[in-house]
């Protein structure tokens, strides 16, 4: 991998052990009274690192471990997207089903984990990226590994390829916006038939006058993928509906909605929560429920409660489901869960409930779950230590916690999602 030069007047070089790999993907050494974090590195490696004012940086890997790979892409390592592409694929499977497993130890919880399942590189349906106008035109990609610079991204093996096929249609297109000041954040999602992209923070108060839309949509339109432009949520160009299929449903996504990563990470995710369906199930609820993933799967099979805080993508729940035949009856809930949890009342007669909170979990809901009789909770998540912590209200509540199933949907990264079934 590509490190940068020795400077001695950037700090102090040291040669480190290191002894095992941190949560976040950095390889820990001992360190005088603290350990250190050196990115890219791993288990049994000895390295050179400068350490300036409590920033660690790689110098040179002395003795590599064996499970050192090269990294596949010319930017690993300045952009801040990837941090694992120097470990072997097998190494790497076992440190992803590690994350949820020590996670769970840390709350006092022994449990069957499974092999993570892997879906690997060029899968990225989703991303966001980070725009900067320039002299010289739009800087598009990540933010650094080390800093706030966007690293103008060339490649990325992680995203769908037609999304990094776009890239350079992008570029022109966001230095047409006018009165655009500091950084962007440019949404582009791979759908059915083509790209949908939303520029958010790249439009000034004033607007985007008539003149200047039909400048923006002309350039659009030599993008060949690109169905659908929004600037901070409004379509300024559309040519198609952007849609994707949820089960038997095409749900057109609002723009900027928050969505799955990966088809194949959300196909496999849903196959779990469908499965952990008692036999003779009529009803579930799907609480965090965005624009459907988990709902239009389990309708399949039972009535679903469809409950989510976005008003957006919940009506867009709903229309998918008015022009979907064949589902059974779907209700959406406009509710912040955070704030309102399901009460044990509400909570009877499901005979499954799935919750699929943001990071912070659903510590709320937990406690309320965990008073309630539904005989089935699927917990999905794609944070290893609040999954724990809200689980371990579950059990504490009288439930048996059964397989977990991590998910790596965000590969080369320090994120994992899994999925929890437990029973009363």
């Amino acid at each position: 991998m590509k490190t940068e030069p020795h400077d001695h007047t950037r700090g102090v070089e040291v040669e480190l052990e290191i002894v095992r790999l941190g949560a976040q993907g950095d390889g820990v050494a001992e360190g005088a009274g603290a350990p250190v974090f050196v990115p890219y590195t791993l288990a049994g490696e000895r390295v050179r690192a400068v350490i300036d004012d409590g920033r660690v940086r790689l110098v040179q890997v002395v003795e590599a471990a064996p499970e050192r790979v090269a990294a596949v892409c010319r930017h690993f390592g300045t952009c801040g997207g990837c941090a694992m592409q120097h470990m072997a694929p097998s190494a790497y499977a076992a440190w992803k089903r590690g994350l949820i497993v020590d996670a769970l130890a840390q709350r006092g919880i022994s449990a069957e984990v499974k092999d993570a399942i892997i879906v690997g590189p060029a899968s990225r349906r989703r991303a966001v990226l980070s725009a900067v106008a320039t002299r010289g035109g739009a800087v598009l990609g990540f933010h650094a590994a080390r800093g706030d610079t966007v690293v103008d991204v060339i490649e990325c093996p992680m995203l769908e390829p037609r999304i990094v096929a776009a890239l350079p249609g992008l570029r022109p297109l966001l230095a047409r916006l006018p009165r655009w000041e500091g950084e962007a954040r440019v949404s582009v999602v791979a759908v059915e038939g083509g790209l949908d992209v939303d520029v958010a923070g790249a439009v000034g108060k004033a607007g985007i006058g008539a003149q200047e839309s039909v400048q923006i949509a002309k350039v659009a339109s030599d993008i060949g993928d690109l169905l659908r432009l929004g600037l901070d949520g409004t379509a300024v160009y559309q040519r198609a509906r952007p849609l994707l299929r949820m089960g038997a449903a095409a749900v057109e996504p609002p723009a900027g909605a928050f969505l799955q990563a990966s088809s194949a990470a959300e196909r496999a995710m849903a196959e779990l929560v469908c499965a952990a369906l008692p036999k003779r199930a009529r009803t579930g609820a799907d609480l965090f429920c965005g624009v459907g993933a988990f709902t239009f799967p389990l309708a399949e099979r039972v009535a679903v409660t469809a409950v989510d805080n976005g008003r957006q993508a919940l009506d867009a729940l709903a229309a998918a489901a008015r022009s979907t035949q064949g589902l059974k009856p779907i209700r959406t809930l406009n509710r912040d869960l955070f704030r309102e949890p399901l009460s044990r009342k509400e909570l009877e007669g499901f005979d499954m409930v799935v919750f699929d909170p943001p990071r912070a979990g659903a510590a709320s809901q937990a406690a309320m779950l965990a008073k309630s009789k539904v005989p089935v909770v699927v917990a999905v998540s794609c944070n290893p230590a609040t999954m724990a912590r809200d689980i371990r209200t579950l059990i504490d509540g009288g439930y048996t916690l059964g397989p977990v199933t991590p998910i790596d949907q965000f590969h080369w990264s320090a994120h994992v999602e899994a999925v929890a079934v437990l029973r009363r």
